[in-house]
């Protein structure tokens, strides 16, 4: 606990030193929710049923998609990025040396990013209802949240593989980008993943993130019961399940060649 404490009181420190972030990042969530609010009014208020909406507003429909993407995404990305910046501004080999294990040091350095970014989704929820109409139905808030914590962990494990390569070959990984840009592409951020030709459709239900998104609407804009959330429930877990165990069993691998190749702290 008292390692967890160190890594969250030093990537405070370093968010506070920036006097204006939190000014800049409530001013850029709310051009961006406007940004959504007025595409909402020009391609029409509802959503239809047909297409996986189930006639939600269209506003409602984009900034649960929008704001799931970048939480997900985070999961997907922050793991690779604190590894590597661990390793250009060399205290990586320094840490290691404080009986501090590679693990501890990628879990805890993602801590607080996840607080961040949480608190970042909650302002864009709390602004989209304040100024753009946005409503949830409460009830169901505690499926969606079982939904985001297993896309969360289908992500994380995505995300510590994305870590691995970067351990090795000390460089970016094709492995978060392609992940990201299909999750954008096919996951139903922006539309319904009905939409898409039937073989992207079918591509589509192996991501994470279009069962995620699916759930995680049906949840909060059309309020469904948990029955009904089991059908985005089932398949998060099973990539929870899979994806996991596999990312960290390939850094624990990727760990034990870079030490012995000697390049934990190349760059």
């Amino acid at each position: 606990m008292r390692k967890l404490l160190a890594f969250l009181e030093r990537d405070f420190r370093i968010e506070t030193s920036y006097r204006f972030s939190l000014a800049l990042r409530s001013g850029s969530a709310v051009f961006t929710l406007a940004s959504y609010y007025f595409l909402s009014r020009f391609v029409g208020n509802r959503v239809p049923g047909g297409f996986g909406g189930s006639g939600a507003d269209y506003f409602d429909f984009v900034l649960v998609g929008v704001a799931l993407y970048e939480y997900l995404s985070l999961a997907l990305e922050i793991f690779g990025r604190k590894i590597r910046d661990a390793q250009l501004a060399g205290t990586l080999e320094a840490l290691l040396t404080t009986q501090t294990s590679l693990p501890e040091i990628v879990v805890y350095s993602a801590v607080f990013p996840f607080l961040s970014a949480s608190v970042a989704v909650i302002l864009y929820l709390g602004l989209g209802a304040a100024f753009f109409g946005f409503s949830f139905h409460a009830g169901s808030l505690g499926g969606a949240l079982i939904i985001v914590l297993l896309a969360v962990l289908s992500f994380g494990g995505l995300g510590i593989l994305s870590a691995s390569f970067i351990l090795v070959y000390q460089r970016g990984t094709p492995v978060s980008y392609a992940v990201g840009a299909l999750s954008w592409l096919l996951g139903g951020v922006l539309y319904p993943v009905e939409v898409l030709p039937g073989w992207l459709q079918i591509l589509a239900s192996f991501l994470p993130i279009t069962h995620a998104i699916r759930g995680t609407r049906a949840a909060l804009l059309e309020g469904a019961a948990w029955p009904e959330l089991m059908s985005s429930i089932g398949p998060l877990l099973v990539f929870a399940v899979v994806l996991l165990p596999l990312g960290l069993a390939s850094f624990s691998f990727a760990a034990r060649h870079a030490r012995a190749a000697g390049t934990l702290g190349h760059y």
